[in-house]
């Protein structure tokens, strides 16, 4: 991540929640916090949690006698997330060494986060440290981009108008989309018995100005890439153009997105 000062990194953050959320994780959200099978009274760690899409979800399966922890490394998605579910336990930390006891949640939760993690299978490791024995750990990554028509297309043209390295950041979130390559990540981190499962969810953008946006404004400053309005209005034309089969009569844009969903068990020893 780049060097930036608090309030840029809350404003980033601020437009990620308005622009990426409600777009893209929200439903994900639903899905993985249902599938996790959380109980009343459980302890629940949401790791990489952004601005807490996630905890905010988990939070009424937990109930009062339980606990929803999340924690992430950049301070201003955390000052969001803080305004947004303040029954939350926000914590900054990195996934790579994670600021609690070995043995402690009875769940552990980390959606789009992978990806980013600076060293994936520590980040695996430490999330299985902190899971009780027979404890759930789930772990959710977009699909490559092969099978993501929409962001492929993108892509390809932030490549063409801007250059490789502006693409490449754009690539980084679809980079873990190979489902062996998964099992044989959790496999180093020393968790064993993974399984990989396959699921869609509709990506909803009131226009292509708003998913281009979503990109540049939510994720792009993270990775110090800042576009003029000239460049970006360049990229919103031709994204009308090429990807004019997901957009719909009324102008919102619609695809599907798969992602991955790694479900493992803490085993007792």
């Amino acid at each position: 991540m780049a060097v930036m000062n608090r309030s840029e990194l809350q404003k980033t953050a601020q437009a990620y929640e308005d622009l990426l959320v409600p777009a893209l994780f929200a439903d994900w959200a639903d899905h993985v916090a249902e599938s996790a099978a959380v109980q009343r009274g459980d302890r629940v760690l949401d790791v990489a949690c952004g601005t807490g899409v996630l905890s905010r979800a988990v939070v009424a399966y937990a109930g009062e006698t339980g606990s929803v922890t999340g924690v992430d490394p950049n301070p201003g998605m955390l000052s969001i997330a803080r305004t947004l579910e303040p029954e939350v336990n926000w914590t900054e930390g990195t996934a790579e060494s994670l600021p609690f006891d070995s043995n402690l949640f009875d769940v552990v939760l980390s959606q789009f986060g992978l990806m980013l993690f600076e060293s994936p299978v520590a980040g695996l490791k430490e999330m299985y440290r902190v899971l009780k024995p027979e404890g759930s750990l789930r772990v959710v990554v977009f699909n490559s981009l092969q099978h993501l028509p929409a962001y492929d297309a993108i892509v390809d043209i932030y490549e063409r108008t801007v250059g490789p390295s502006v693409a490449e950041a754009l690539r980084v979130p679809f980079s873990m989309g190979d489902p062996d390559d998964l099992v044989t990540l959790f496999e180093q981190a020393g968790i064993h018995g993974a399984v990989v499962s396959t699921g869609t969810v509709v990506a909803r953008f009131r226009n292509m100005r708003q998913m281009v946006l979503s990109d540049v404004k939510g994720w792009f400053p993270f990775a110090n890439i800042h576009l003029d309005d000239q460049t970006i209005n360049s990229i919103v034309e031709r994204a009308e153009h090429e990807l004019d089969r997901f957009i719909q009569p009324e102008g919102g844009v619609r695809f599907d997105v798969s992602a991955h969903m790694v479900r493992a068990a803490k085993e007792v020893t």
